[in-house]
């Protein structure tokens, strides 16, 4: 006698697929109901009915039968909870490029830059949307860079050069990368310091006594990192001049960029 109800669709497994739900179905602590679905394929897999994988698994008939179907028809994917709808977007995409086109064409008045407060009540949304669209279109109205374009007519070739230099210099010869930083104030409190303990940060007098001003001179070269410094009290061309670049024992060609 023909047997009675809807036939199972028949399941066959490959290689990849069945060490993959292998290794699925081991999960102990995570993603439970992936685990579920990929013994359920398994043991389905060695042939066994719904009733008696249902057994083994203690669900009902129909969950495994769903759990086959869907694998029979989309293969492991199948066995992926699929999107919920979810609520509607509130915000559209009309808001959103507002949003972003006020923020890059524009400032509010009375102000150098738009604040998410500002912005919301421009655009009629809350400050923690604007917070998320500045976010994810990489927005930063509170920051600003400085920058200085040359205006020398010869800053290209200029700049070739010095580059050049440092990709291919000239052979047994020095290249160092020279610079000044001027006026370091050597700066004393007034009081002395009161050490950091259990619960309470260093702390330090807000004034202080002006010691001196000097300049440092730094030479850094590119072959090896080795960084060659100089002091000096006074600010001064022609002392500083005469002193550098220090002397070395085995002196060589130098070319110095500024």
């Amino acid at each position: 006698m023909a047997g009675r109800g809807r036939p199972t669709a028949e399941l066959v497994l490959t290689d990849e697929e069945r060490e993959t739900l292998t290794r699925w179905a081991r999960r102990r602590k995570s993603a439970q109901a992936l685990a579920l679905r990929s013994r359920i394929v398994l043991g389905c897999a060695e042939g066994l009915s719904n009733k008696k994988v249902a057994a083994r698994e203690r669900v009902s008939q129909p969950t495994v039968g769903k759990w086959r179907r869907r694998f029979v028809e989309a293969r492991c994917d199948g066995l992926v909870d699929d999107p919920r709808p979810g609520r509607p977007a509130s915000v559209t995409a009309e808001q959103v490029e507002d949003v972003v086109v006020t923020t890059l064409e524009s400032t509010p008045e009375g102000a150098t830059h738009w604040s998410r407060k500002s912005m919301a009540e421009r655009c009629g949304l809350s400050k923690s949307t604007i917070g998320r669209i500045w976010k994810a279109f990489e927005l930063q109205p509170h920051r600003s860079e400085n920058f200085k374009l040359s205006t020398d007519p010869l800053f290209v070739e200029k700049v070739y050069d010095i580059v050049g230099l440092y990709l291919d210099p000239p052979e047994a010869a020095v290249v160092l990368c020279v610079d000044e930083k001027s006026q370091i104030q050597a700066l004393a409190r007034t009081q002395p310091a009161f050490p950091m303990m259990p619960g309470m940060p260093e702390k330090r007098t807000h004034d202080y006594v002006r010691s001196a001003t000097t300049s440092l001179f730094a030479a850094f070269d590119t072959s090896d990192g080795t960084v060659i410094t100089a002091l000096h009290r006074r600010h001064r061309a022609l002392s500083s001049a005469s002193s550098w670049p220090p002397s070395t024992s085995t002196p060589q060609p130098t070319w110095t960029c500024t």
